[in-house]
C-alpha cells in the first residue's frame, strides 16, 4: 500500500464523503515519488511524506481560489492505495504530483488534514491572489508560502462526519 494526498476543499471533500468516492478520475494526487525522493536524498519518509503532503496543501489554495463559495481552509485527503502509475516523464525534480486514473473508495480514506479556523484569512489571502502566484508575482507567491506556516489538523476518518456538520453547508465562515 502506499499513501497519496488528494488536494480538497470543504464542498468537495462533503460530496466525496456523501458519494462515498472521491472522483471523477483523473485525479491529482501528491506522493513520495522518484522526483520527490531524489530532491530529498537526505529525507526519511517521514519527511518525504510531510514534503509530498505540503504539496497537495499548497494545491488545495488553487482548488479553493477557484470556489468563491469554499471556505478558506486548506484541505488534504489521505489515502492508502495499492497501486500508484509511474510519473509521466514531465515531472520536475522534487515534484510529487502525479495523476490517477481511477476513483477512489471512500473506504481507501486513511485521515483528512485541514487548516484551522485561525488559518482562514492567510489562506484567504493566497486564494485571493493564486493567478498572480502562479504568474510569478512576488507579493502574491509570498502570500502562498504564508500558507506553510499554518499546521494541518489531523482528522480520523470516523471524524469526518462531526468536522463536516460542524462545517455547516458551505464550508463554515469565510475569512
Amino acid at each position: 500500500m502506499m499513501r497519496i494526498y488528494l488536494p480538497s476543499t470543504i464542498p468537495l471533500l462533503d460530496a466525496a464523503c456523501h458519494a462515498g468516492e472521491i472522483g471523477p478520475a483523473p485525479l491529482t494526487a501528491y506522493a513520495v515519488t522518484p522526483a520527490l525522493r531524489e530532491w530529498y536524498s537526505d529525507g526519511d519518509d517521514e519527511e518525504l511524506e510531510y514534503a509530498a503532503m505540503a504539496q497537495a496543501a499548497r494545491a488545495s489554495v488553487g482548488l479553493i481560489a477557484a470556489d468563491p463559495d469554499a471556505a478558506r481552509r486548506r484541505v488534504v485527503i489521505a489515502c492508502e492505495v495499492g497501486a500508484v502509475p509511474p510519473a509521466d516523464g514531465t515531472v520536475e525534480l522534487g515534484d510529487a504530483r502525479l495523476e490517477m486514473h481511477v476513483v477512489i473508495p471512500w473506504a481507501k480514506v486513511a485521515a483528512v488534514h485541514v487548516d484551522a479556523v485561525a488559518a482562514a484569512e492567510v489562506v484567504g489571502k493566497a486564494a485571493d491572489t493564486w493567478d498572480a502566484a502562479q504568474n510569478g508575482d512576488e507579493d502574491a507567491v509570498f502570500a502562498l508560502d504564508s500558507c506553510e506556516g499554518e499546521d494541518l489538523l489531523w482528522y480520523a476518518t470516523q471524524e469526518i462526519p462531526d468536522l463536516l456538520a460542524a462545517e455547516g453547508p458551505r464550508g463554515g465562515l469565510r475569512a
